[in-house]
């Protein structure tokens, strides 16, 4: 009966079912690599993520008519949702943070920030939640541009000369009140000490009041290429050399391989010195020999070119030059 049982065709193949189960099932306990891969993707898609990024707060109104102070530049916005779609909004950015003025009188106003653009998939915070913003009535003037620097970064002996700035007036907008405050448009340029050269930068502009305080306006353009000319006024002079503790018991011939040099220094200092007088010391010079000698800087004089004069001495005895 047994023998007739396995026999059986249809026994064969259930007992081939079974097994072939007991394989799949054997090879995904031991090997669960695609399964769990395929878990993992499905996680990651849905699983909630949370990040707060930072957006520009734009501000709907009639900005030909009003003027608006007071609000942030950028407003913190917090994203929940799924990976994916929290990723690609950080990503992309493509929603906005805005107020909303079109119905609002000039004054001062507390105004919700409202988001638009995400997805609504996605729940979100904004903070600040409210702004305090006044609106005013806009104003547009042009204004010269004045030069600011500190004239005691020039170098000694050194003059500047005329500055120049470009452009030398700018549009200024903003609030009614700020705009009747201004009382200069003003390029500072922040010298270097000692400075000995000319100067000269792309310098961002501000609008000071009366107290020298800063204006919130906006000035267009924004910087103006501000000139600091520098120089120092120079002059040649001739040499006079002017020998000093000489022996008695001989005999000096003292010249200068150049008669003059030029000197650098006040304008109306050196309209004062028509020769420059060398002191050369002969002290212990007991043969023919070449010396440099420097040059003493009269007052008002910072430098010399050359900074020294190259000095030819000839030594003779006493006796036998007679």
């Amino acid at each position: 009966m047994k023998k007739d049982f396995w026999s059986r065709p249809w026994v064969l193949k259930v007992v081939s079912l079974l097994i072939a189960i007991l394989i799949v099932v054997y090879i995904d306990s031991t090997q669960p690599g695609f399964l769990t891969q395929g878990e993992n993707k499905v996680t990651q898609q849905t699983a909630s993520e949370t990040q707060t990024v930072k957006i520009p707060l734009q501000v709907s109104v009639d900005t030909d008519k009003y003027y608006v102070v007071g609000y942030p530049e950028k407003v913190s916005v917090t994203l929940e949702g799924s990976n994916a779609l929290v990723t690609s909004a950080v990503n992309t950015q493509n929603f906005r943070a805005y107020i909303d003025l079109t119905h609002k009188k000039i004054g001062k106003h507390t105004v919700k920030v409202q988001i638009s653009g995400l997805s609504n998939q996605l729940s979100y915070s904004v903070n600040p939640k409210t702004v305090n913003i006044d609106i005013e009535k806009r104003k547009s003037t042009t204004m010269p541009v004045q030069i600011e620097y500190n004239k005691n970064a020039v170098a000694n002996g050194y003059k500047v000369g005329k500055t120049s700035v470009n452009p030398q007036k700018v549009e200024v907008t903003g609030a009614n009140a700020e705009v009747n405050q201004i009382d200069q448009i003003v390029a500072k340029a922040d010298l270097p000490n000692n400075i000995d050269h000319d100067y000269e930068r792309q310098v961002i502009l501000q609008a000071l009041d009366k107290r020298g305080h800063q204006l919130n306006v906006v000035i267009q353009p924004s910087t103006a290429k501000v000139t600091v000319p520098i120089s120092i006024a120079s002059k040649k002079v001739k040499i006079d050399l002017d020998s000093k503790n000489e022996e008695s018991n001989k005999v000096y011939s003292v010249t200068a391989r150049s008669d003059e040099v030029t000197l650098f220094g006040d304008k109306e200092k050196l309209a004062k010195i028509n020769r420059l007088k060398v002191a050369v010391d002969l002290h212990n010079v007991d043969s023919s020999t070449t010396k440099a000698v420097p040059i003493k800087l009269p007052a008002g004089v910072v430098r010399s070119d050359p900074s020294g004069v190259i000095v030819q001495i000839k030594v003779k005895d006493a006796s036998t030059a007679k």
